[in-house]
């Protein structure tokens, strides 16, 4: 009898002891939260936000999907007799797309849903802004993972607000930069390997040249070729100076550069042939040449057309530039691309050289017809996204491909960093004497490079 009695006592105490470590945790982190949140959200995130964001998804999931219209009745027939199924009977369930587990990210969670019959994909874009209010969080995002099967990604917060950048260790992988963060909360990665030609626009202010700053800080450890092309009197990218391999800083030396530029894909081109490869990534490290980078600021200053006496210069150079294009990702050749405006206006050249820039990256911008030149073409949800970026959100980008699209953020990093950083490293600038020799300019720096001539 004693030892009956003693199991429920025992039962009992492990069960308020156990109550009262739940509630030192809650009480714990009912007032450490607001710290934990502040200094360190991410830990705040894995240990209290996620776990109450899957409970709100689990409990709204079947009422969300019926009044967003994405649930399906298991007896359409029944409707016709006023929802009457039978005396004392409670209607049918209707059936919801079955979605699998949550899982988390450093900012938020994403799963994926199995769509019904007769359902596609936009039918759950238009319901993102309807998940976000339920769930509380910042944003919803709708893409497709397969045939049949979306998948839906949530922020709880907005990472572009105080992002949190990782920088960039030593040179990384050859021509991959990390520029800042993605809305995602991971890290922004220009990778010109995957996709070799880059269009950036942004008004003036918009972060725009910040994100050239980040792009040559990050190339200028790299062993590559950097060459720009500065029509505004090379105002920008002369701070780059001393890692940069030629700069022309007006259109007639710009012409001169793009088609020293097309003569020397022309030589790499004979490389590969006689080396019976298909690009210069087949070439063994003794004889591949140096990747170059062309750096194109304004871009509207190339084309733009004051007089007769300038279209033919303006059409070399939009010639020049759209053969780079088709040819340069297989011999190494990359552009950066980069203007406050780009317009129909500007010529016919403009568009064949937008259509061969794959990647494409909009900041706010002053006229609405720079986003749709920019990213109409590929995405209309991009485009509505760059048109919704606030003054003060400078930095703050849509960037997108044919993967498909972000909202990022660059790194903020100064002129005066920029160019310490191009000082830095001065002397891994390659020697291109064609090139240079074209652009009739800054040379010292490559003269200590080869003292003999």
């Amino acid at each position: 009898m004693r030892l009956l009695a003693s199991a429920p006592s025992a039962g009992a105490t492990w069960l308020s002891g156990t109550l009262l470590v739940a509630a030192v945790l809650a009480l714990g982190l009912l007032i450490t939260g607001p710290a934990l949140r502040r200094r360190h959200p991410v830990a705040w995130w894995f240990c209290v936000g996620f776990p109450l964001v899957c409970l709100r998804v689990a409990s709204t999931w079947r009422p969300l999907m019926a009044g967003c219209g994405l649930a399906v009745s298991r007896k359409p027939a029944l409707t016709l007799v006023s929802g009457l199924v039978g005396n004392g009977t409670a209607p049918p369930q209707p059936r919801v797309p079955r979605r699998s587990g949550i899982r988390p990210t450093p900012g938020g969670f994403w799963f994926r849903v199995r769509l019904l019959p007769g359902q596609v994909p936009e039918d759950f874009v238009k319901a993102a802004p309807a998940m976000a209010h339920d769930w509380g969080v910042h944003a919803v995002r709708v893409a497709v993972w397969k045939p049949g099967v979306v998948r839906i990604s949530a922020s709880a917060a907005d990472p572009l607000k105080n992002p949190r950048i990782p920088r960039q260790r030593g040179t990384g992988r050859l021509l991959t930069v990390v520029v800042g963060v993605l809305e995602a909360g991971t890290a922004w990665v220009i990778d010109l390997r995957r996709i070799p030609h880059w269009l950036i626009v942004g008004a003036t202010r918009s972060g725009k040249s910040t994100l050239i700053n980040a792009l040559v800080a990050g190339l200028a450890p790299q062993p590559v070729a950097l060459i720009g092309i500065d029509c505004k009197g090379g105002m920008e990218l002369s701070l780059y100076g001393p890692r940069l391999s030629a700069l022309a800083t007006n259109r007639a030396e710009a012409v001169k550069v793009l088609a020293a530029l097309v003569g020397e894909t022309q030589e790499r081109m004979a490389l590969c042939r006689a080396h019976r490869v298909r690009n210069i990534w087949g070439l063994a490290d003794g004889v591949r040449p140096v990747p170059i980078v062309v750096i194109v600021d304004e871009i509207a200053e190339l084309f733009l057309i004051a007089g007769r006496g300038e279209k033919d210069e303006a059409q070399a150079a939009a010639t020049s530039l759209v053969r780079l294009a088709q040819l340069g990702a297989a011999l190494g050749v990359f552009l950066i691309v980069a203007g406050q405006r780009v317009g129909s206006d500007l010529g016919p050249g403009v568009t064949a050289l937008r259509a061969q820039l794959g990647g494409r990256i909009c900041h706010r911008v002053a006229d609405p017809g720079t986003a749709e030149m920019t990213l109409g073409d590929l995405n209309p949800d991009a485009l509505l996204a760059a048109q919704a970026i606030a003054p003060e959100d400078a930095g703050t980008a849509v960037l997108a491909s044919a993967d498909g699209w972000e909202r990022a953020r660059s790194h903020l990093l100064s002129e005066q960093e920029a160019e310490s950083i191009a000082a830095e490293y001065a002397h891994l600038t390659p020697r291109l004497p064609g090139i240079t020799d074209a652009a009739g300019g800054i040379t010292v720096h490559l003269e200590r490079l080869d003292p003999s001539e």
